[in-house]
């Protein structure tokens, strides 16, 4: 079904944050049930749709994930705009979700659920604030 609603870019922004703590939600609720493989997954896509909210602010979308990344850390954390932590980050939890769903025999353990569920939480929150500040002006 499609839809023929038109919104702002910030509405769009504002709608992949809360996509973004959604997932976050998941990962957690995932996590509480030692699913570890599921928990690191929802994770994952926590952070790409915050970034995707980011990017959103820029009308930029990007059609692969790889993209959506490495756009975000050339603009966003090599220039410093996001603590550069972050850059290596977000590299482990992508290489995480891909094993996590991908690789037959990869054991998902809960300390890098808990690692991949820190890092959307704090990474979200510097989205959130970060986002808030440039729809408000």
């Amino acid at each position: 079904m499609e839809s023929h609603e038109k919104g702002t870019i910030g509405d769009l922004a504002r709608y992949r944050l809360e996509i973004a703590k959604k997932d976050l939600q998941a990962a957690i609720i995932l996590m509480k049930e030692q699913e570890y493989r599921g928990a690191n997954n929802r994770a994952y896509y926590a952070i790409y749709h915050a970034i995707s909210a980011v990017h959103a602010l820029d009308e930029k979308s990007y059609k692969r994930h790889k993209d959506t990344l490495a756009n975000f850390n050339k603009n966003y954390v090599k220039t410093e705009i996001f603590p550069k932590t972050f850059g290596r980050k977000i590299a482990v939890a992508e290489e995480i979700r891909h094993a996590s769903d991908y690789d037959d025999f990869y054991i998902a353990t809960k300390e890098q659920a808990e690692e991949q569920i820190t890092t959307a939480k704090e990474l979200i929150g510097l989205i959130d604030t970060y986002c808030l500040n440039r729809i408000m002006g």
